[in-house]
């Protein structure tokens, strides 16, 4: 990778990252440049907007990657108990690593941006629709019409982002780990 393109993806990475920990209004440009270690023109180049082109790559960057970990356990896990299961450790799994200071990797940045701002929100949109279309295709795998299963994979999205909160505020992955036993 290009030195340049290193600097970029470790701007998104940062901002990623501290959004995530210390929430968006709460993380500063110069904090990120700083702990980034990318040099001050690589954040205008890349990001002539500023901090809300910079929210929009971090939440498009942290969308992928939830994206990607669901649609590997698509592949592992058949059967739609076991995906929420292991959806449901994963999550934990992160959660008690972070020591219960993080969360979801969009939801800060969301509750603080959208809808004021239309590209984070639409990045936003994009990020939980690609989560929510790896969950209708394990569900109608098992039979399920996509009318059902877009509803029933809303609804997994919604108790997990409702049981990361939970886990935060208790200091427990037990929220999240309810959800794997009750859905």
């Amino acid at each position: 990778m290009a030195k340049a393109a290193v600097h970029k993806e470790n701007l998104v990475r940062t901002a990623m990252r501290l959004f995530r920990r210390q929430g968006y209004a709460s993380t500063g440009l110069q904090q990120i440049l700083a702990e980034s270690g990318a040099p001050k023109g690589s954040l205008y180049h890349y990001f002539p907007t500023g901090k809300e082109a910079l929210g929009e790559a971090a939440i498009d960057m942290a969308g992928g990657m939830i994206a990607d970990m669901l649609g590997d356990l698509a592949t592992r896990h058949r059967e739609p108990r076991t995906f929420v299961r292991g959806y449901c450790r994963v999550m934990a799994g992160w959660m008690e690593e972070s020591g219960f200071q993080s969360g979801c990797p969009i939801a800060t940045t969301l509750l603080e941006t959208a809808p004021q701002s239309p590209a984070i929100t639409a990045a936003g949109q994009r990020a939980i629709d690609s989560w929510i279309e790896v969950i209708v295709e394990v569900l109608m795998r098992d039979g399920q019409g996509r009318r059902e299963a877009r509803a029933q994979a809303q609804l997994i999205i919604a108790a997990m982002e409702g049981a990361l909160i939970l886990s935060r505020i208790r200091g427990t992955t037990r929220p999240i780990l309810d959800v794997a036993n009750l859905l």
